[in-house]
């Protein structure tokens, strides 16, 4: 959490066509990811500014890619969903 407040929630802030970005995690089977959607598949191919693999250990086990069919998004919420998460608690 403090690699994510502290460097990695504004390194990728900063990404070109990076629509929204969830970092999840799962402590007590010691999983841990993130969710992207790029504005474009040339923007999901740019480098991304990540050093998880370097402080986990390992690259990701899995990395697959899908096309977003649907979205939506409850605007009447409590505004931005901008640096939320136990990170940020």
């Amino acid at each position: 959490r403090d690699y994510l407040r502290d460097e990695s929630v504004e390194a990728f802030e900063a990404v070109a066509g990076l629509r929204l970005k969830l970092w999840i995690a799962d402590p007590e089977r010691n999983r841990w990811g993130a969710v992207l959607l790029f504005e474009s598949a040339e923007a999901a191919a740019r480098p991304l500014p990540s050093r998880a693999g370097q402080l986990i250990g390992k690259a990701p086990d899995v990395h697959a890619s899908f096309d977003l069919e649907a979205s939506i998004e409850d605007l009447t919420a409590a505004g931005s969903l901008s640096r939320l998460g136990l990170a940020f608690a």
